[in-house]
Formats: C-alpha cells, structure tokens, sequence
C-alpha cells in the first residue's frame, strides 16, 4: 500500500467537491488514510466489515485493511474463521472506516475475492514471528477451554518451528473487498453532512458519481 503522506487535497467540503468531479475515488481515499496517519491516535486502518452467509443474518467486526490500490481494499483472516465461514457462502462485503478525529468516514460494498497466494505469502512473511506462530495455533472462532490452553498450543507451535521459517498456513490468506460502491462523508455543522457516491455495475466498469442528502 502506497500513500501520499503530504498535505491533504480535501482538507475542505470545496476541495472534496473538485476531487469527486476528478472521478478517482481510490485517490480521494488515499489523501484520508494519509491524514488519519498523522491524526488518528491509533489504528487509521482499521475497518468493520460485514458479511453475511446463507442465512442472511449480517454480522459485522473490526479488521486491518492491509493493502488498498484501484482493485479494491484487502484484509486478512483465517479462513475457518465465522467471517471465512460467512464469505465461503456469500461472497460479498461492506466495510467503513470511521476516523472520528478528522470527523470523516469511508463506506464500501461489493463483491469479494482471495487474493493471489504470492500477496497472501508476501503479507504473511511480513508479520512478526510471534503472530505469524499464532496463526498456527489459534482455532479462530471456535469454543476455546481455557487460556491456558490457547497459551499451550502457541508454544506447541513455536517448538514445531524452532528457529526455522514460519510458512503461512493453507487456511489463512487475504480476502479483497472489490468496491461497486463507495461514499466519503463529511461532518458539516447542524447534520448537515457531505454524502458524495461513487457507483457502478460492475468492479472492472467506470464510475458514475451523485450525491445524497445527509
């Protein structure tokens, strides 16, 4: 993920307006994320996302967006995971990043697919040694006995591995959330926020923008 860490081009509603007109909604997000670094105490990626299986109840949690580029924003998890399980079944996603600091926030949607296994690898390779043990021992979401059992299987895992590399398991990789829609709110005095849309029909299509009532 590569981002432009100098002033902000929509640090005003006027300058929002003239970018939105510019129809590059990953630019606009990029100049944000770069504003949230510097703003934001902790956590400037961070992102509920929703899914949804067969059933159609959504859930929601709070993720890492890892990378971003035009192709759409990607986190990571454990594909046995409740969010594995639910995208196994429903391909589709929603995200927001709200960054109350600036008093902004980023909505998307759209369909979801892996990401290649080399990114996968390459993003695995770059965790620090103690997560990327974890990810081995960790059963995610599933009934867990104790601490102390949690605590027993990470070290199983660290002396599985020793001092050699830890390879990334086949049942972690990246998921890519492929944005058909995305809205960038600004707070405005009195709740009378900025709602400016992208949309289109499809990932690969061109994007038409509007804008809504707050």
């Amino acid at each position: 993920m590569t981002v432009d860490t100098g002033p902000s081009a929509t640090d005003s509603p006027e300058d929002l307006e003239a970018r939105v007109a510019a129809g590059d909604p990953f630019a606009i997000f990029g100049e944000w994320l770069a504003l949230a670094q510097k703003k934001e105490p902790n956590d400037p990626n961070a992102m509920a996302i929703a899914t949804s299986g067969s059933d159609g109840l959504p859930d929601v949690r709070m993720v890492l967006m890892k990378e971003y580029d035009e192709r759409g924003f990607v986190f990571y998890t454990n594909t046995q995971s409740q969010k594995g399980g639910e995208l196994s079944e429903n391909m589709q996603a929603a995200g927001v990043l709200h960054w109350k600091s600036l008093r902004r926030q980023v909505r998307f949607r759209g369909p979801v697919e892996f990401v290649s296994d080399a990114e996968a690898d390459a993003y695995f390779a770059s965790r620090p040694r103690d997560s990327r043990i974890g990810a081995w021992a960790s059963q995610q979401s599933r009934p867990l006995e104790s601490r102390f059992a949690l605590e027993k299987a990470v070290a199983r895992e660290a002396a599985r591995f020793g001092f050699g590399e830890v390879p990334r398991p086949p049942h972690w990789t990246g998921y890519r959330i492929r944005p058909v829609y995305i809205e960038f709110w600004m707070d405005r005095p009195f709740r009378l926020h900025d709602r400016h849309i992208f949309r289109r029909a499809q990932p690969e299509g061109s994007w038409a923008t509007d804008r809504f009532y707050p």
